[in-house]
């Protein structure tokens, strides 16, 4: 993502979304977690939503009203209505021209779909209609003289004719077809678009369209991604949409909408912190098997994923088998993984010494495996796992320092070496309480020059669980 985009993000004042493969996917219905915290992150900053969507607004789930969206373009912008249901604007087709269309579909052999502001109706139950409409509106009644009682706001064609479909001339001249299902498009006002009904909202508000973002993936959000400042297609999104695009952001099921809003700046990026619910974390089991018992770490390949494959390739290889913690250090750390026993040497599986990984998501608290270095980026197979207990600071100092409250809290009640944040590589955590036991055994042994044991402690092997 570009710097510009960025830039223009933050004249946003207002995002729309589409519903179906984008707040949500249309075969399943499944909406992500993540989606939630987008409508409420966006709440906090000011910042309005809305649908635009060519769902009626009978057809909004109610997964969808309950993330409370300010405003809603329904039915491709024929009608626009607030949270509180007060209309902002309404395009109703004239009466006669719906009569047209509909001798036309039966003159055709066309079944056809009748939809107003909170209800809709069918012509016909058959099973092409039924596959194409019942995934959006399950429980349509048949009634092809539903207009005769409603206002009609937009109809549908249901056939195999595909995109070559045309309305009569006369038809076309006030009708257009928006295609949204092999067996089916959208019939609306020529005028009519979700651009139109976004622009109701933008001048009932006394925004600009620059201040408007959209997330789509359909025909029918061509015209919205024109009118808008930023236009961001789905990671399915048709390809004429994507060509309109200014950014094209994952899948609903892979978190598209806050990954592009992350980017954007638009929401706090959600950041985990494993090490504080490490039962909850996900990750390869390592154990460490010293002379002096088991060490079991949590491995976090998701924040480090350079240093776990790293690590975890030299212990399957066997390249700590007999290697010694060469430097323990009560109170602080004990540190190993050096073949040569010296604190000089070790080499990567890379062939080089490779790059930090700092996440912020990982702290060198008690009980964190970390790598040694030699100064910026100059990691290769040695490590450390910090030991110290107790630290001078509050919680309340360390949140001040610029620590997340939940690590502020670890570090003031279980210690660690918060002064090598961001100078070392976290990549795993101790497991189990009777690791920290073998852990301060290890930490208590006699040491002598350089800080190292007197007695070896010594790496019998390590095993890694994946």
């Amino acid at each position: 993502m570009d710097a510009k985009l960025k830039y223009r993000a933050k004249k946003i004042k207002m995002v729309f979304f589409d519903i179906d493969d984008t707040l949500r996917v249309k075969d399943t219905g499944f909406i992500p977690e993540s989606i939630k915290t987008v409508f409420q992150q966006l709440r906090r900053k000011g910042i309005l939503t809305g649908i635009a969507s060519g769902r009626g607004i009978f057809g909004v789930v109610p997964e969808i009203r309950a993330l409370k969206p300010d405003f809603y373009v329904t039915l491709n912008g024929s009608y626009v209505e607030d949270s509180k249901g007060r209309v902002i604007a309404q395009k109703v087709i004239p009466r006669q021209r719906v009569e047209a269309f509909i001798a036309w579909a039966e003159a055709a052999g066309i079944g056809f779909g009748l939809v107003g502001s909170h209800a809709a109706a069918l012509s016909a139950r058959t099973p092409l209609i039924s596959d194409a409409i019942d995934v959006v509106y399950p429980d349509l009644t048949v009634n092809p003289d539903f207009y005769a009682e409603q206002d009609i706001y937009q109809m549908w064609t249901f056939e195999q004719v595909g995109d070559s479909l045309q309305l009569p001339e006369d038809l076309a001249d006030h009708l257009r077809l928006v295609r949204w299902h092999p067996h089916s498009s959208d019939v609306v006002p020529i005028e009519g678009s979700k651009a139109s009904g976004v622009a109701n909202v933008v001048e009932h508000l006394g925004l600009k369209p620059e201040n408007v973002l959209v997330f789509g993936d359909g025909l029918n959000d061509l015209e919205l991604f024109d009118y808008v400042g930023i236009g961001i297609a789905m990671g399915i999104s048709h390809e004429k949409l994507q060509k309109k695009a200014d950014y094209i952001t994952k899948t609903v099921e892979e978190d598209g909408i806050l990954a592009a809003l992350e980017e954007l700046g638009m929401v706090e990026k959600e950041v985990n912190y494993p090490q504080a619910n490490l039962a909850a974390a996900e990750g390869p089991l390592a154990t460490i098997k010293t002379n002096h018992g088991d060490l079991k770490i949590r491995l976090f390949p998701e924040q480090a994923p350079k240093t776990v494959a790293n690590f975890i390739a030299l212990a399957k290889d066997g390249y700590y088998d007999g290697v010694i913690f060469h430097r323990i250090i009560k109170d602080f750390m004990i540190q190993g993984g050096d073949p040569t026993g010296t604190g000089m040497g070790g080499q990567s599986i890379y062939g080089e010494k490779f790059e930090d990984e700092f996440s912020p998501e990982l702290y060198n608290i008690r009980g964190a495996l970390s790598m040694a270095n030699a100064g910026p980026n100059t990691n290769g197979s040695q490590f450390f796992i910090v030991q110290n207990s107790k630290l001078p600071y509050s919680a309340k100092e360390l949140s001040r320092g610029g620590w997340p409250e939940p690590i502020a809290e670890i570090y003031a009640s279980k210690g660690g070496t918060p002064h090598l944040d961001r100078r070392h590589t976290v990549f795993g955590q101790l497991a189990d309480e009777a690791s920290y036991e073998i852990l301060d055994q290890i930490a208590a042994v006699e040491t002598g020059s350089m800080d190292k044991p007197v007695d070896d402690v010594v790496i019998e092997t390590i095993e890694v669980a994946d």
